[in-house]
């Protein structure tokens, strides 16, 4: 069902509980398409799986495993 059809039920008096349920499918619909398009991403930042298809392969960079920690001096004092 589409939003033209979903205005054809409200144009023509519909019963409230099939625009109600015409609503529902439409909004369901809708929300399941941005969940099967987001999920990949998601899961890739989690689990680390793959690199996104939308970012460019030699923009991941990987960390240095010998990379020195620069350490703060520390001040003692007085007492």
């Amino acid at each position: 069902m589409d939003s033209t059809e979903l205005i054809d039920m409200i144009a023509n008096d519909a019963p409230a509980n099939e625009v109600s349920d015409a609503i529902k499918t439409i909004v369901y619909a809708k929300s399941a398409d941005m969940v099967d398009k987001l999920t990949p991403n998601i899961a890739s930042g989690l689990f680390g799986d793959e690199v996104p298809q939308d970012e460019p392969v030699d923009s991941v960079t990987e960390p240095e495993a010998n990379a020195e920690v620069e350490q703060e001096p520390t001040t003692e004092t007085e007492e």
